[in-house]
């Protein structure tokens, strides 16, 4: 039985506060705790807090991540920094635990392969966790919690969902789903079965949000899963939005993103009885400004670069905004965009090639480079 598996832990009143090697967000109270878990309490998880400032009781959004390719212990700590912005804004606090096996979570990541029932289960063990923490700490309110979950974890929450938990009075589904390619695996199928499953066992609503070009679950597979789900009795209801960017699994992690899954929560929120409206001011990230160096296409001006690193800066100005180019006088360079803090993975990525300090060169539309640092551009365009 499904309930069986996601039977509620008893949990400590505390956990570890730890050090974290990502910069953290003081506009959002951000911080790092380890959260017990696991049969006998004998796991953590590496779980991030948003919060107001202030006492609370605030409502809890309990977010939970996806899984990316490769070993999950190599996953960096999530943190969906637009959403939990979001979030804090309306006075929630937002928690996002890795799960078991992830990141500097302790414990094996648990694997079922082809079984999707026993990979969305095996995943919501670790969610009820922290809910079970989350339950007994002063700052939350227990009777307003949300929970969300990405790909692998929208389905995790979905099966969270198939218990009634005091308290959760609705579950958020960005593009949730598993794919699993093995061998004799079938993982279309198996995840339309899963989803038919949960549906049948449902006790809390949901919405979902999956985009037109969502390289996982596109358009075809995301209307089998709903009518699987919602068939088989699940409460649901689907917004199926148009393509984003390139790739419209990642728009949860997109800047840009906000204004695709924003408006549709909100009218859920308000439907499921949960805050809607502003109420704590929290700055945008403060971003460079522009010096006006040289124009942003005048490839030739960028200081320090070889022909190689100059190809990678046309190439970067070919990249989506977010983006962010890094450079040093050691000729080291490196660019990131889209996702969370493009700049700072743009600095930490050349800084890791360079032995001497890196640069922002060029955020977004803008260049950002010192106006004094003609005499390098100078240098540079020689070599």
């Amino acid at each position: 039985m499904l309930g069986l598996l996601l039977s509620l832990p008893c949990l400590p009143l505390k956990a570890q506060l730890v050090p974290s090697p990502l910069p953290l967000d003081a506009r959002l109270n951000e911080q790092v705790i380890m959260v017990p878990a696991g049969d006998g309490l004998r796991e953590v998880l590496e779980t991030t807090v948003f919060r107001p400032a202030g006492p609370g009781p605030f409502p809890l959004l309990l977010m939970n991540h996806g899984k990316q390719a490769g070993p999950a212990r190599l996953q960096q700590r999530e943190r969906f920094i637009y959403m939990a912005t979001e979030f804090v804004r309306r006075g929630y606090a937002v928690m996002l635990p890795m799960r078991a096996g992830f990141a500097r979570s302790t414990g094996a990541y648990r694997d079922f392969g082809c079984d999707m029932l026993g990979n969305a289960q095996g995943q919501a063990r670790d969610m009820l966790a922290a809910l079970a923490y989350a339950r007994r700490q002063s700052w939350v309110d227990p009777q307003r919690i949300v929970v969300a979950g990405q790909s692998y974890g929208g389905m995790a929450a979905l099966a969270l969902a198939t218990r009634v938990v005091p308290g959760v009075r609705g579950v958020l589904n960005f593009s949730g789903g598993l794919r699993v390619d093995m061998p004799g695996c079938d993982w279309q199928g198996a995840l339309a079965k899963t989803f038919a499953t949960l549906g049948a066992y449902n006790h809390i609503p949901s919405l979902w949000l999956y985009g037109a070009n969502d390289s996982y679950f596109g358009p075809v597979l995301a209307q089998r899963l709903f009518r699987s789900f919602t068939g088989s009795g699940g409460q649901a209801q689907l917004v199926a939005y148009g393509p984003f960017k390139r790739d419209a699994h990642l728009t949860l992690g997109s800047r840009d993103g906000v204004a695709v899954w924003l408006p549709a929560t909100e009218r859920f929120l308000q439907k499921i009885g949960m805050p809607v409206r502003q109420v704590y001011r929290v700055a945008d990230a403060p971003s460079p400004p522009a010096t006006h160096f040289a124009p942003q296409d005048d490839i030739a001006a960028v200081p320090y670069l070889e022909e190689q690193g100059r190809a990678a800066y046309r190439d970067f100005l070919e990249k989506t905004a977010p983006r962010a180019f890094a450079l040093s006088a050691s000729g080291a360079w490196a660019w990131a965009e889209e996702g969370e803090s493009p700049d700072v993975r743009a600095l930490a990525s050349c800084q890791r090639r360079s032995s001497l300090p890196c640069q922002l060169y060029s955020v977004d539309e803008s260049v950002v480079w010192p106006v004094d640092g003609a005499s390098a551009s100078a240098a540079g365009g020689a070599q």
